[in-house]
Formats: structure tokens, C-alpha cells, sequence
């Protein structure tokens, strides 16, 4: 078993010792999505860390993109609970980059696309190409791309 996965397991019957409902439910929904993807497929296999994480960023936006619909609804206790949950999802995720960062990543993509005779709104798959593997986990795939918009549009 990874080791982040027995985090979460460990997690999970801490959570629910302390009678913590939301965390434990929290924990048991990922752990479920977690074993849901490792017997998808022809044959059932041992997932890594690394693609635990995925799992765990796939509930973790699923959380957010559900607390905007709910907000957006007028539902706010629901939007409330999503987002507690979601918190909770980020604590097993690696820090995400903060706006600066992304900034000085997307820049420096985006002069290497232009010495490799990019220019452009066209060059958006290039700079892509260059910046998904750096800032992969460490940022949400469409905020990375509003940053390349700007950068290649300014």
C-alpha cells in the first residue's frame, strides 16, 4: 500500500475516533474514488503515490467546481460543506503555486516557445507543452492557461 494512502486510511480512523463527521466522510468518499480507480480497467493494480494525488486533485476540484454551483444556487450551507471538504482534500495535496510564481514559470515558457520561432496566440500549444510538466499538481490546468493567454495576448 502507498503511503499516502495509508495517511488517508490512518486519517480516516483518527476522524472518525474523534467523531469528526466531515472529515471521516470526507476521508471515506476519497478512499472509495481512490480503490474505484484501482480496480477500473481489465485488472486491478496498486496505485502510487503520485497517481493517489491525481485521485485526490480530482475530488479536491470536483469540491470547488460543486461549492460554485451551490453558491450560485443560493445554497450556501451545501457551498459551505463543499468547500470544508475540499480544504480538507488540500491538506494531502502539495502547495499549490502562488500567482508570482505561475508568472515567472509561464514567462520563461513563453520566451523559450518564441526562440524556438513561436509568436502568438498560435504558440499557446507550445508554451502548454513547456509548462504542464513543471507545474504539474502544483497548479489547476485552467488557471495555467489564463496565464498563458495573457502572457502570449500581451
Amino acid at each position: 500500500m502507498t503511503t499516502l494512502k495509508s495517511k488517508l486510511q490512518e486519517d480516516l480512523t483518527a476522524a472518525i475516533r474523534g467523531r469528526d463527521e466531515l472529515r471521516s466522510s470526507t476521508l471515506r468518499l476519497t478512499l472509495t474514488a481512490i480503490t474505484k480507480e484501482e480496480v477500473a480497467g481489465t485488472q486491478a493494480r496498486e496505485l502510487s503515490d503520485d497517481d493517489v494525488q491525481k485521485v485526490i486533485a480530482r475530488e479536491a476540484k470536483k469540491r470547488r467546481e460543486a461549492a460554485e454551483a451551490f453558491g450560485q444556487a443560493g445554497r450556501t450551507e451545501q457551498a459551505e460543506r463543499e468547500k470544508a471538504e475540499g480544504e480538507i482534500l488540500a491538506e494531502y495535496l502539495p502547495k499549490q503555486l502562488s500567482d508570482d510564481e505561475l508568472q515567472a514559470i509561464v514567462a520563461q515558457a513563453v520566451e523559450e516557445a518564441r526562440a524556438a520561432g513561436a509568436e502568438g496566440p498560435r504558440a499557446m500549444g507550445q508554451v502548454m507543452k513547456i509548462v504542464n510538466p513543471k507545474v504539474a499538481g502544483l497548479a489547476e490546468g485552467g488557471r495555467v492557461a489564463a496565464t498563458v493567454k495573457k502572457h502570449l495576448a500581451g
